[in-house]
């Protein structure tokens, strides 16, 4: 019975087959780079996993940060408003002033409005306000093209900010998603080189190798296709 066992083993090989020790050997291999593999694509995606948490919690703080400034940009243009209309009734007085001939009151009242500015005027306030002084027709610093929304600008800067962070926060998790799908493809991998020991015919081992092996190509090359977590760096890990 053993010889003829034999036989039909040296009969496989001869035909092109495959011997059951060549098949233990590859499965064995299979088993330690799938593992490998497995490991590798499960911590890659905790760091992308960390890397969401962190863009998250960045995204939140930034974006209180900015409703806090934009509401505090509202609260300055209000106070520059009602500034400019105290300033704006200086400057009504000190023509009718100066059209009455009182020379002195209006340099008085000029004086005042100077006071005012450099007191309670930013840059770009005072710089809007001589705009405004300058023309012909009755205009505000407000008029200026562009000037109201430089209140808002840094609010604006640091919103968009927020919602980048956000965008990158959900590319993570969806990066972190494919890792985990890539993890799941792995383990199936591992289960069907697992249950190749049950089955008694070489050729239904070499089947489910097969599979297996599809298996492990597809989710190596999707594994490929998804980008690295932001700032990623083999080496680093190791210069701590």
């Amino acid at each position: 019975m053993a010889d003829e066992n034999t036989k039909a083993t040296e009969t496989t090989v001869k035909k092109g087959g495959i011997s059951e020790e060549k098949l233990e050997v590859i499965i064995a291999i299979l088993l330690g780079v799938t593992a490998i593999l497995t490991a590798w694509a499960s911590w890659i995606s905790s760091l992308h996993g960390g890397n969401q948490a962190t863009n998250y919690t960045q995204s939140n703080n930034l974006s209180a940060m900015g409703n806090s400034m934009y509401n505090e940009a509202s609260q300055n243009l209000m106070q520059d408003m009602l500034l400019w209309n105290t300033i704006y009734d200086y400057s009504f007085d000190a023509e009718i002033a100066e059209l009455n001939g009182n020379m002195e009151e209006a340099e008085l009242i000029e004086e005042k409005i100077e006071t005012l500015v450099s007191d309670n005027c930013t840059e770009e306030f005072a710089t809007a306000i001589d705009w405004a002084l300058s023309q012909e027709e009755q205009v505000s610093p407000f008029d200026m093209e562009g000037y109201v929304d430089s209140y808002y600008a840094e609010a604006e800067a640091t919103l968009a900010e927020s919602e980048a962070l956000l965008e990158q926060g959900k590319t993570d998790n969806a990066n972190g998603d494919a890792y985990g799908l890539v993890t799941v493809i792995y383990s199936v991998v591992l289960f069907l080189l697992g249950i190749i020991g049950i089955f008694k015919k070489i050729p239904n081992r070499v089947l489910i190798a097969i599979i297996a092996c599809v298996c492990l190509l597809i989710a190596t090359i999707y594994m490929f296709t998804i980008p690295m977590p932001t700032g990623f760096s083999l080496m680093s890990f190791f210069n701590h």
